[in-house]
Protein backbone atom coordinates (compact mmCIF):
# COMPACT_ATOMS: atom_id res chain seq x y z
CA UNK A 1 0.00 0.00 0.00
CA UNK A 2 1.18 3.53 -0.79
CA UNK A 3 2.26 6.17 1.76
CA UNK A 4 1.21 10.14 0.59
CA UNK A 5 2.52 13.25 1.64
CA UNK A 6 -1.17 13.58 3.23
CA UNK A 7 -0.87 10.35 4.99
CA UNK A 8 2.37 11.50 6.56
CA UNK A 9 0.85 14.72 7.59
CA UNK A 10 -2.09 13.02 9.23
CA UNK A 11 -0.12 10.76 11.54
CA UNK A 12 2.38 13.35 12.23
CA UNK A 13 -1.19 15.35 13.86
CA UNK A 14 -1.69 12.13 15.64
CA UNK A 15 1.65 12.02 17.34
CA UNK A 16 1.58 15.12 17.84
CA UNK A 17 -1.36 15.04 19.97
CA UNK A 18 -0.76 12.09 21.77
CA UNK A 19 2.55 13.75 23.14
CA UNK A 20 1.00 16.59 24.02
CA UNK A 21 2.68 19.31 21.97
CA UNK A 22 1.33 22.68 22.00
CA UNK A 23 0.67 24.10 18.97
CA UNK A 24 -0.35 28.07 18.18
CA UNK A 25 -0.03 28.58 21.62
CA UNK A 26 1.65 32.16 21.37
CA UNK A 27 -0.40 35.38 22.37
CA UNK A 28 1.25 38.08 21.38
CA UNK A 29 1.67 40.33 25.24
CA UNK A 30 1.03 37.18 27.15
CA UNK A 31 2.20 37.37 30.66
CA UNK A 32 3.07 33.65 31.99
CA UNK A 33 4.62 34.22 35.77
CA UNK A 34 6.80 30.82 34.73
CA UNK A 35 8.74 32.35 32.30
CA UNK A 36 9.70 35.04 34.24
CA UNK A 37 12.63 32.87 35.72
CA UNK A 38 13.03 30.14 33.15
CA UNK A 39 15.56 27.66 31.19
CA UNK A 40 14.62 27.00 28.16
CA UNK A 41 15.99 24.25 25.64
CA UNK A 42 15.35 25.22 21.67
CA UNK A 43 15.97 22.13 19.37
CA UNK A 44 16.01 22.27 15.29
CA UNK A 45 15.65 18.86 14.96
CA UNK A 46 17.70 17.56 11.48
CA UNK A 47 19.47 13.83 11.08
CA UNK A 48 22.44 15.81 9.85
CA UNK A 49 23.36 18.24 11.66
CA UNK A 50 20.24 18.90 14.73
CA UNK A 51 20.67 22.47 15.76
CA UNK A 52 20.35 23.05 19.83
CA UNK A 53 20.57 26.05 22.26
CA UNK A 54 19.72 26.52 25.95
CA UNK A 55 19.34 29.67 27.61
CA UNK A 56 18.23 31.14 31.15
CA UNK A 57 15.83 34.18 31.17
CA UNK A 58 15.62 36.01 34.04
CA UNK A 59 15.11 39.67 35.14
CA UNK A 60 14.16 40.67 31.80
CA UNK A 61 17.16 39.37 30.24
CA UNK A 62 18.60 36.26 28.32
CA UNK A 63 21.88 34.46 28.39
CA UNK A 64 23.34 31.03 26.51
CA UNK A 65 23.72 28.44 28.47
CA UNK A 66 25.28 25.77 25.88
CA UNK A 67 24.55 26.11 22.08
CA UNK A 68 25.78 23.79 19.41
CA UNK A 69 25.04 21.11 16.90
CA UNK A 70 24.65 17.59 17.17
CA UNK A 71 25.96 15.51 13.67
CA UNK A 72 26.26 11.99 13.93
CA UNK A 73 28.76 10.55 11.70
CA UNK A 74 27.13 9.94 8.26
CA UNK A 75 29.01 6.79 7.52
CA UNK A 76 26.88 5.22 10.46
CA UNK A 77 23.59 3.53 10.11
CA UNK A 78 20.35 5.53 10.16
CA UNK A 79 19.40 3.71 13.71
CA UNK A 80 22.92 4.58 15.46
CA UNK A 81 22.75 8.12 14.35
CA UNK A 82 18.99 8.48 15.88
CA UNK A 83 20.31 7.35 18.99
CA UNK A 84 23.01 9.76 18.80
CA UNK A 85 20.93 12.58 18.85
CA UNK A 86 19.24 12.08 21.83
CA UNK A 87 21.93 10.87 23.96
CA UNK A 88 23.66 14.15 23.09
CA UNK A 89 20.36 15.48 23.95
CA UNK A 90 19.52 13.78 26.99
CA UNK A 91 23.28 15.05 27.60
CA UNK A 92 22.70 18.93 28.02
CA UNK A 93 19.32 18.15 30.11
CA UNK A 94 21.49 16.58 32.24
CA UNK A 95 23.54 19.28 32.85
CA UNK A 96 21.73 22.19 32.28
CA UNK A 97 17.98 21.02 33.68
CA UNK A 98 15.60 22.95 31.27
CA UNK A 99 12.28 22.56 32.28
CA UNK A 100 10.93 23.88 28.75
CA UNK A 101 11.17 23.01 24.93
CA UNK A 102 10.91 25.27 22.15
CA UNK A 103 10.97 22.94 19.18
CA UNK A 104 10.49 24.20 15.45
CA UNK A 105 7.19 22.97 13.57
CA UNK A 106 6.52 20.38 11.02
CA UNK A 107 7.53 21.48 7.55
CA UNK A 108 6.29 20.33 4.06
CA UNK A 109 8.87 18.92 1.98
CA UNK A 110 7.61 17.55 -1.56
CA UNK A 111 10.23 15.04 -0.78
CA UNK A 112 8.74 12.17 0.67
CA UNK A 113 11.76 10.69 1.79
CA UNK A 114 13.27 13.90 2.97
CA UNK A 115 9.83 14.46 4.91
CA UNK A 116 10.24 10.90 6.61
CA UNK A 117 13.92 11.17 7.31
CA UNK A 118 13.65 14.60 9.01
CA UNK A 119 10.22 13.12 10.81
CA UNK A 120 12.49 10.32 12.63
CA UNK A 121 15.03 12.73 13.98
CA UNK A 122 12.30 15.06 15.27
CA UNK A 123 10.63 11.93 16.73
CA UNK A 124 14.26 10.69 18.45
CA UNK A 125 14.35 14.09 19.63
CA UNK A 126 11.07 14.43 21.15
CA UNK A 127 11.23 10.93 22.45
CA UNK A 128 14.27 11.70 24.73
CA UNK A 129 12.90 15.33 25.56
CA UNK A 130 9.29 14.26 26.66
CA UNK A 131 11.14 11.33 28.41
CA UNK A 132 13.39 13.54 30.87
CA UNK A 133 9.92 15.79 31.32
CA UNK A 134 10.38 18.79 29.44
CA UNK A 135 7.13 20.68 28.54
CA UNK A 136 6.75 20.80 24.58
CA UNK A 137 6.25 23.81 22.49
CA UNK A 138 6.26 23.77 19.09
CA UNK A 139 6.84 26.99 16.94
CA UNK A 140 6.80 27.39 13.43
CA UNK A 141 9.90 28.52 11.44
CA UNK A 142 8.52 31.99 10.36
CA UNK A 143 7.05 32.88 13.39
CA UNK A 144 10.92 33.07 15.32
CA UNK A 145 11.88 35.03 11.64
CA UNK A 146 8.93 37.85 13.02
CA UNK A 147 9.92 37.76 16.39
CA UNK A 148 13.51 38.25 15.72
CA UNK A 149 14.15 39.90 12.66
CA UNK A 150 10.38 41.56 12.45
CA UNK A 151 10.37 39.42 8.83
CA UNK A 152 9.02 35.92 8.28
CA UNK A 153 11.18 35.43 5.26
CA UNK A 154 14.40 36.66 7.00
CA UNK A 155 17.47 34.33 5.75
CA UNK A 156 19.61 32.43 7.96
CA UNK A 157 22.21 35.00 7.98
CA UNK A 158 19.97 37.42 9.68
CA UNK A 159 18.49 35.15 12.38
CA UNK A 160 22.21 34.49 13.39
CA UNK A 161 22.90 38.05 13.89
CA UNK A 162 20.00 38.94 15.60
CA UNK A 163 20.52 36.29 17.91
CA UNK A 164 24.42 37.01 18.44
CA UNK A 165 23.11 40.78 19.31
CA UNK A 166 20.17 39.95 21.45
CA UNK A 167 22.62 37.21 23.71
CA UNK A 168 25.79 39.44 23.41
CA UNK A 169 27.28 36.45 22.02
CA UNK A 170 31.64 36.85 20.90
CA UNK A 171 30.69 35.18 17.51
CA UNK A 172 28.41 34.74 15.14
CA UNK A 173 26.38 30.93 16.09
CA UNK A 174 26.39 28.53 13.88
CA UNK A 175 23.26 28.36 11.42
CA UNK A 176 21.44 25.47 13.14
CA UNK A 177 22.24 26.82 16.50
CA UNK A 178 21.35 30.19 15.87
CA UNK A 179 17.82 28.66 14.75
CA UNK A 180 17.58 26.51 17.67
CA UNK A 181 18.65 29.75 20.21
CA UNK A 182 15.62 31.34 18.23
CA UNK A 183 13.23 29.05 19.17
CA UNK A 184 14.35 29.40 22.90
CA UNK A 185 13.85 33.08 22.76
CA UNK A 186 11.31 33.43 21.13
CA UNK A 187 9.39 31.12 23.60
CA UNK A 188 10.49 33.56 26.29
CA UNK A 189 9.81 36.92 24.93
CA UNK A 190 6.14 35.86 23.82
CA UNK A 191 5.41 34.02 27.37
CA UNK A 192 6.73 36.45 29.06
CA UNK A 193 5.05 39.70 27.00
CA UNK A 194 9.14 40.84 26.18
CA UNK A 195 10.74 42.39 23.70
CA UNK A 196 13.85 43.38 22.46
CA UNK A 197 16.16 46.68 22.07
CA UNK A 198 18.60 45.38 19.69
CA UNK A 199 21.93 45.51 21.81
CA UNK A 200 20.27 45.44 24.99
CA UNK A 201 18.77 42.42 25.64
CA UNK A 202 15.47 41.39 26.37
CA UNK A 203 13.16 43.87 28.33
CA UNK A 204 9.52 43.56 29.37
CA UNK A 205 7.44 45.43 27.46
Amino acid sequence: MGFSSKDLEILQGRVGKKKGIKKDFILNGSNDSAFKDCVILGVDPSLRSAGFGIIHYKNKSAIALSYGAIKPPVSWTRGKRLAFLASHLREQIQEHSPKVCAIEGLFYAQNLKTALIMGEARGACLSQIAADGLEIYEIAPRRVKLALVGYGGAGKTAVAKMVQRMLNLNEEPSPDAADALGLALTLAMEKSGAHLNAGEGIKLL
